[in-house]
């Protein structure tokens, strides 16, 4: 359950921005793990081209971008919902400027719950490693079966 009001007591914060970090590791990894065994089914039933690979790279892209995403989600209806930020664009906009990084500091959030940016931040370059280890692992694999091709 959210708050309602924000939490004034600096543990309640760092517990609500574990929380919210974990929550979103689950969730990236469980999407990677699905999408991997996805894949993988489909990868071993047929012969594949280049042009087939690359289509495996572009929905594996959306679908991590998909979970990019929720995650974004996820913290932006956090703000929302304990009144951090007035509305969803607003929450959703300074969620995913946090969550990438980027941080352009037009949208902040009120000074006693400014710790959780980081713990965002922190959340999505967690995201963004899992993600890119598993496209360059996605990558390896197909370079490797055209090699062994050829």
């Amino acid at each position: 359950m959210i708050p309602q009001d924000l939490p004034e007591s600096p543990m309640e914060k760092l517990i609500w921005g574990a929380v919210l970090l974990a929550l979103c590791v689950v969730i990236h990894a469980a999407g990677l793990i699905a999408l991997g065994r996805t894949l993988h089914g489909r990868w071993e039933k047929r012969d594949r081209s280049y042009a087939s690979d690359l289509w495996v790279l572009v929905r594996a892209a959306w679908m991590i971008t998909l979970l990019h995403l929720i995650e974004i989600g996820i913290w932006a209806w956090f703000y929302l919902g304990s009144g951090a930020l007035p509305d969803r664009h607003s929450a959703f906009y300074f969620s995913s400027v946090t969550y990438t990084t980027v941080g352009y500091g037009d949208v902040v959030l009120p000074h006693a719950w400014r710790v959780m940016s980081g713990f965002e931040s922190l959340t999505g370059i967690l995201a963004a490693g899992l993600s890119t280890g598993f496209f360059f692992n996605l990558l390896s694999r197909i370079l490797e079966h055209h090699r062994a091709r050829h």
